[in-house]
């Protein structure tokens, strides 16, 4: 039983790593436009209001056009629930396995014996201790949500999505994320004041009835904070991005239904305690790995602040040398060839320790070809985007493959912005509007960030399938729109207020974030738009689709609806 919790606890682990790579944030959306009667307006002046509220106006020569977007149905209800839904349950999936390493984790684990006999004293009966016992564990749920609604409260989904993508944000994360993987090497202990976990335990041990019960699930929350906290924090941080109202919350009932359940089958059933693994030196080795993984996941926040702040210097080969070098240090951890000064000796190498050793070394050995410019797919969306990579094996032999040669030698912003490798890209959408009705092709406008994890998952994975690189190279003109570009700034003819930021499109990621809200009723990212010349949607507009086959139909969809109308 005790090798069993510990396989488990390691899988969760490496779970949180990985959780980046499974969150979807698709959207679908049906939109009909009537364009007769419509005046139009260019993009980004005085006239073209966040509200959409366009006057007439004089078409001026080589601008683009935008028609009145207050008759853009919003999204298909049916749709966006199915994905809210989805985005939901994979947080509380991630929440529960937070739980569960949490609750192995040596501030927890032996509070279980007390938890025991704190409840055998006071029960009575079985039938009592039963119902004491599922009270306890539903205040432990209870206290939990709640500090996860209170983020909600506190923030709100907008503001949770806009922080994501901010680089003050994740460099923010990085410094604390770095702070907990040092904490769990034993460097120091994240506490609460212990006057204010005094009271708690004061209340808990004086209370009776309900009140009692209650206490003393805050005080189990309180105390064993020291553990919980990095992983509660890192579980926010993951929820918050999602832009989802309740996933905070939801993430929260995750991670504390998986750690009150064994503290509630302990205390209702006493017998369950004599199956569990006795605590020992392993509970320590398992915070320790949990540090290792912290450091490595701090390194992906430090990634996006270089991304949106274009710093350009940790790139996607330093990234992944350190990568390798803590998977080798942890595999060397397990083994017993480091020890940190509160860790116990390890006389011999068990079985479950060199199976996970050869898992974490193994994996470091995975990322090694990533050096050279290999895909390593189960890190999309974490490392930096492969246009980062200073040297890649075979040189840029998909630069060529990119698309017709009368593609510009020098764009907008392209001195700060970067297409995905082997692929050509406008990032002003006027100039690529431009492009395309030279070339009479639809346009993929792609809504995309910096920090976006999903946005490069589709390009590193997606992307580069030959069908679907061959429809994006060939069939259209790629028009990147970057949400969190904050470097750029924008004209002062195009500054204007936006009703859906409440504020001013001061630089090109508001402009755009702007732009995508009001025009196409949506707000996250990735989202793809296949429209014509016009902007006007050929399909419904979409959000990641992890599967390259239904890419390229949706792909093929739009290109057949805009051959149609010509």
């Amino acid at each position: 039983m005790r090798r069993i919790i510990l396989i488990l606890s390691v899988v969760f682990s490496l779970s949180i790593v990985n959780a980046h790579n499974s969150f979807a944030s698709g959207q679908t959306q049906d939109t009909s436009i009537n364009a007769e009667g419509i005046e139009f307006t260019e993009i980004g002046s005085a006239a073209d209001s966040s509200a959409n509220n366009l006057k007439k106006d004089t078409v001026k020569k080589d601008t683009v056009k935008k028609e009145d977007v207050s008759k853009v149905k919003g999204p298909e209800k049916k749709g966006q629930a199915t994905d809210q839904q989805k985005t939901l349950w994979q947080t509380f999936i991630e929440g529960l396995a937070g739980g569960f390493i949490a609750f192995l984790m040596p501030c927890i684990f032996p509070m279980v014996p007390l938890t025991v006999s704190y409840f055998t004293k006071r029960a009575g009966s079985r039938r009592k201790g039963i119902g004491q016992a599922v009270i306890y564990g539903a205040s432990i749920i209870v206290i939990y949500v709640a500090f996860g609604l209170l983020i909600t409260l506190l923030f709100g989904s907008a503001k949770l999505n806009e922080l994501s993508s901010s680089g003050w944000f994740n460099f923010a994360f990085f410094i604390l994320l770095l702070v907990f993987a040092i904490s769990f090497f034993g460097a120091f202990e994240i506490t609460l004041p212990s006057s204010f976990v005094n009271k708690i335990d004061q209340k808990a041990d004086s209370g009776t009835g309900l009140g009692g019960i209650f206490f003393m699930a805050a005080s189990l929350a309180l105390v064993s904070f020291s553990c919980t906290g990095p992983i509660i924090g890192t579980l926010l941080v993951q929820a918050s991005s999602k832009g989802e109202i309740l996933a905070p919350a939801v993430g929260m009932f995750g991670f504390a239904l998986a750690l009150a359940l064994p503290f509630t089958l302990s205390a209702a059933f006493p017998g369950f305690l004599n199956s569990m693994p006795k605590s020992g030196g392993w509970l320590n080795s398992v915070k320790v790995c949990l540090g290792f993984l912290e450091l490595a996941l701090a390194l992906k926040f430090l990634s996006a602040a270089d991304l949106v702040w274009h710093w350009e210097w940790f790139d996607r080969e330093i990234f992944l040398v350190l990568w390798i070098v803590i998977f080798v240090l942890m595999g060397l951890y397990i083994l017993g060839k480091i020890k940190f000064s509160h860790d116990s000796d390890v006389p011999y190498v068990s079985v479950p320790r060199l199976f996970f050793a050869i898992i974490s070394l193994s994996f470091a050995m995975y990322l090694v070809p990533g050096l050279w410019g290999a895909p390593v797919n189960i890190l999309s969306g974490i490392a930096p985007p492969l246009n980062t990579q200073d040297f890649i094996l075979g040189g840029n032999a998909g630069a060529s493959e990119k698309g017709g040669t009368d593609f510009p030698a020098t764009i907008k912003y392209n001195n700060v912005l970067h297409p995905p490798h082997g692929f050509n890209a406008f990032f002003d959408l006027e100039e690529g509007l431009a492009y395309a009705k030279k070339v009479g092709k639809p346009v993929l406008l792609d809504f995309t960030g910096h920090a976006c994890v999903n946005c490069r998952k589709m390009e590193d994975k997606i992307w580069i399938d030959p069908e679907v690189g061959r429809l994006i190279k060939e069939e259209y003109v790629l028009i990147q729109l970057y949400v969190d570009e904050r470097s750029v700034k924008m004209p002062q003819e195009k500054v204007h207020y936006s009703e859906v930021l409440k504020r001013k499109t001061e630089d090109l990621g508001q402009w755009n974030s702007d732009f995508q809200a009001s025009r196409y009723q949506a707000n996250s990212q990735p989202f793809y738009v296949l429209a014509g010349q016009d902007l006007n949607p050929l399909v419904s507009p979409q959000g990641a689709i992890f599967n390259a086959k239904d890419y390229a139909a949706y792909l093929q969809s739009g290109l057949d609806k805009f051959k149609e109308k010509k």
